[in-house]
């Protein structure tokens, strides 16, 4: 199985991903992970990549694309994997289909996790992170986080810059501008089926385990 996770930050495709990933034997990829592996084996794509990140530059398309290439090239990804975090623009989904085929393979299906601008504010400025022992809250759930104290460790919570609401916004309108014209390019090729990301961790993975004809 080969699938793309699609939606907007916040929305729980990191969390599906491994959910899936565990489920179905195939490995996870995500760019971020991608990034760090290379540069801490320090691949002449690793160092490259370093070179921009360091001095606060996006990493350019050419790098990024071909750090995923040599990613897919891998043996364990044979029989599947599941991407999380690429393609974000529409000219990285144009790459990724030049990438598979020359490994002579293609999609099976995209899977468009969808939760609405409001719940991921709510969501994501919600969140309270443990500095010492990186545990993580929710002020909606956790009196402890609504007290600012975590109940593992003690230690004081802190909002990751990530996590405030200003910032939230703005990485949800990065996403509107370059990554959700995908939606609709996915869909022409007949690839894309939604699913609501609005309520639970689990009540995603229900609905993902159906579109994908899987049972639990």
């Amino acid at each position: 199985m080969r699938l793309v996770l699609l939606g907007a930050p916040g929305a729980g495709k990191g969390t599906q991903a491994v959910i899936i990933s565990k489920r179905l034997q195939i490995p996870h990829i995500s760019t971020g992970d991608i990034f760090r592996s290379n540069i801490k084996n320090e691949t002449p794509l690793g160092k490259l990549a370093k070179q921009y990140i360091d001095s606060g530059a996006l990493v350019p398309d050419e790098v990024t694309v071909a750090i995923v290439k040599d990613r897919l090239a891998e043996p364990d990804c044979a029989n599947g994997f599941i991407l999380d975090g690429f393609p974000r623009t529409i000219q990285q989904a144009e790459s990724l289909d030049r990438i598979l085929e020359e490994l002579g393979t293609k999609l099976d299906k995209v899977i468009d996790i969808h939760a609405g601008d409001d719940v991921i504010i709510k969501r994501l400025s919600g969140r309270r992170v443990c500095p010492e022992c990186t545990s993580i809250y929710h002020i909606r759930t956790s009196e402890m986080a609504r007290n600012g104290i975590c109940e593992n460790c003690g230690a004081k919570l802190i909002q990751r810059e990530d996590d405030r609401e200003e910032t939230v916004r703005k990485r949800l309108e990065t996403y509107h501008d370059q990554t959700e014209p995908l939606i609709n390019y996915y869909r022409e090729k007949g690839l894309l089926v939604r699913v609501q990301g609005e309520g639970s961790a689990a009540e995603t993975t229900v609905e993902i385990y159906q579109v994908l004809g899987m049972t639990e």
